[in-house]
């Protein structure tokens, strides 16, 4: 509980109206979830305004507003207009959450692909060490070993403080949190003192938010910044840098202070000065096993998940482990047991000959990345089912089909989750790119078959013995996102239920 006064003295207020000496039980952006002696932030989204709920706000028991514009209420409820809603939020909710991050170690993950299983494995390595973890992501949100579902791949200003919190009183010791660029660009993650950034990687994707791959590594570098900026709570900052990346120069220029946050880089380049190097990699079904060189010495590295991908999420989380005081042979012993993230290269088996795959990729070079698995395990063919979404970006849907088609031996192209947009134009958009590789691969074969059910079950059918079926796009999703519904829809179900068929 704070007073509002003192809220006020962290942002830039214009004016304001009624007694701003009054206790604040909770701070939300929600009408839904305001309570008595909540304050209520006005805030402007994407499809609804603050504004229009101010009365259902006062109503609910809301003692103090924050708005932009002119708000009519009662005397007894205060109102305080400021400049910038988001700013003022970013100022004030951290301060009213006692700034939760500076009382946990904080690592944050942030790149196009591979940030969910990275922060997985940091966080199963540092549970086999005794810490208790917390981890906040797309998936889901985990406090220790209770769960909880996820909203955004980075909750909002709010949702993140609310969360951090708990965790501080579940007494969990170690954050591992996915950092999205949005969250970055937008603020979310403001007030928040991180200790181990690491970066995985850039690709193509978010082009209809960033509008260029600049902008988008820029926002991705804000977190290399904030790690590294003086006058913070903690000591022994770090940043881990995927130095086989186009980016990595970007992230690496953004620590302001390298005394203060060292740059470590890791990779599979055995030539590159890499504190971290993987080299001899070897891959199964169902396995991965590298070399890994570190200060000089070599250690034979046994992983239960499969992929050159996950070799360099290994490569992260291990480096992410080591600045967080992780002995090596700790971290040897855990990555031997940690097993795949629900949706991330996840084996659907039901004693079938052949091998199903359901993974989330749903960029072009999560695709990419996933079919050069699947075509390292498997001496057959390689059949893939994909789609890509609605209200995003459109520019790679042509990209991810002739992918799709260079890699794969029969392509399915279906729905993903078609949103407001037509499911069928989204499917012909990502034939297009299909239909240039055909004209040059004449024994590749494919189908538009728009019904994401029907498509997998034709998958499992065409299967053969030694083949690999890819399920890629939705991944750990118990769910399609219709024009005018959501729908129960989950890729390793319908795989389960065809194959049982």
């Amino acid at each position: 509980m704070k007073f509002l006064d003192d809220l006020l003295k962290q942002t830039v207020v214009k004016n304001s109206k009624g007694n701003t000496h009054v206790e604040i039980h909770d701070v939300t952006a929600d009408s839904r979830e305001v309570h008595s002696g909540s304050l209520f932030f006005c805030l402007l989204g994407a499809h609804v305004d603050g504004h229009d709920f101010v009365q259902s706000a006062v109503d609910k028991g809301a003692v103090a507003i924050v708005a932009t514009r002119f708000i009519d209420v009662p005397s007894h409820v205060t109102v305080v207009y400021v400049e910038d809603m988001r700013k003022a939020m970013e100022d004030m909710v951290p301060y009213f959450f006692d700034y939760p991050s500076r009382k946990m170690r904080m690592i944050a993950v942030t790149g196009t692909n591979g940030k969910t299983t990275t922060t997985h494995m940091v966080a199963h390595i540092l549970k086999h060490f005794g810490y208790k973890t917390g981890v906040i992501g797309t998936v889901h949100t985990l406090i220790g070993d209770k769960m909880l579902p996820a909203h955004n791949t980075t909750p909002d200003v709010i949702d993140l403080q609310r969360i951090l919190t708990k965790m501080y009183e579940a007494k969990v010791t170690h954050v591992c949190m996915e950092v999205s660029s949005h969250a970055l660009a937008l603020g979310r993650v403001i007030g928040c003192e991180f200790d181990t950034a690491v970066f995985t990687n850039l690709t193509e994707d978010h082009l209809d938010f960033h509008k260029t791959m600049e902008n988008y590594a820029k926002a991705k570098a804000i977190l290399f910044q904030m790690v590294s900026a003086t006058g913070q709570y903690k000591k022994n900052k770090s940043a881990w840098i995927n130095g086989d990346d186009s980016y990595a120069s970007v992230m690496a220029d953004a620590v302001q202070d390298k005394q203060l946050c060292p740059v470590w880089t890791y990779g599979l380049n055995e030539s590159a000065h890499f504190n971290l190097v993987g080299h001899n990699v070897h891959f199964t079904r169902n396995s991965s096993n590298f070399t890994l060189s570190y200060n000089g010495k070599a250690f034979e590295m046994e992983t239960a998940i499969v992929g050159r991908f996950n070799v360099y999420n290994s490569l992260s989380a291990i480096g992410a482990a080591l600045s967080e005081k992780v002995p090596m042979p700790v971290i040897l012993e855990a990555m031997k047991d940690f097993k795949a993230v629900a949706g991330r290269f996840e084996m659907v088996d039901e004693g079938q000959p052949f091998t199903v795959i359901v993974d989330y990729a749903h960029t072009p070079d999560g695709l990419d990345k996933i079919l050069d698995t699947a075509r390292e395990i498997t001496k057959k063919r390689v059949i893939v089912v994909f789609g890509c979404g609605g209200d995003r970006d459109p520019i790679k849907r042509p990209i991810m089909g002739r992918i799709a088609a260079n890699k794969g031996d029969v392509v399915l192209v279906t729905s993903d989750n078609p949103r407001t947009e037509d499911p069928q134009s989204i499917v012909e958009e990502v034939a297009g790119g299909v239909m240039e590789v055909a004209k040059r691969k004449p024994n590749l074969m494919y189908e538009l078959i728009t019904d994401r059910h029907t498509a997998i079950e034709r998958a499992i059918s065409l299967a053969k013995d030694g083949d690999i079926v890819v399920i890629a796009g939705k991944g750990h999703e118990d769910y399609q996102i219709l024009k005018d519904k959501t729908i129960h829809f989950d890729d390793r179900e319908e795989a389960r239920a065809a194959l049982r068929r």
